[in-house]
């Protein structure tokens, strides 16, 4: 007998967080983003197929919420402020901080890649989905996710090695 769905749901909620951090870029908003696709999940359940993946319609959901959210935060002009992230302390203070400066650095790299580009980079690179895992969730064809991720790859090297004074902040 297969587990109940909020079962299945609640073992889904590491990934589905990663992939909202990945794309909020705030622990706070991919906590309410996870929060908000869990809820409508849960109030749609009867639109779910039990027959496909569980998890490819929660990111699914994730995607559609944030796609909303950033359109609408983008007609109201609001900023999200990345600059409020506190930097992790620990026994190695210069290791930490070298760390977390690379850790930013990248952030910001993908916030310069396309939407299309920074979803499938985190979808594969980031929460491991396969290529046809990966096309699911979007659905798009498994070529076009190859060659996105290909592109996005290429494009956040280039931009990791330019130096990061010409890493602009925020989404363009």
């Amino acid at each position: 007998m297969t587990e109940p769905v909020e079962a299945q749901l609640i073992a889904l909620l590491p990934r589905l967080r990663r992939f909202a951090l990945g794309l909020t870029g705030s622990r706070d908003e991919a906590d309410d983003l996870v929060q908000a696709a869990c809820e409508r999940a849960l109030t749609r359940l009867h639109q779910w197929q039990p027959d496909t993946r569980l998890d490819s319609w929660m990111f699914r959901i994730i995607k559609t919420i944030w796609i909303d959210q950033w359109r609408s935060d983008k007609a109201r002009g609001e900023h999200v402020d990345l600059d409020s992230v506190q930097p992790p302390t620990g026994s190695n203070g210069r290791h930490v901080t070298e760390v977390q400066n690379t850790l930013e650095a990248v952030c910001r790299a993908m916030e310069q890649l396309p939407e299309d580009q920074r979803l499938v980079l985190i979808l594969v690179s980031v929460d491991g989905l396969s290529y046809e895992e990966a096309a699911a969730v979007l659905e798009t064809p498994v070529g076009t996710i190859m060659s996105r991720l290909a592109r996005a790859r290429r494009r956040l090297h280039e931009l990791l090695e330019t130096p990061s004074a010409t890493l602009v902040r925020g989404r363009h």
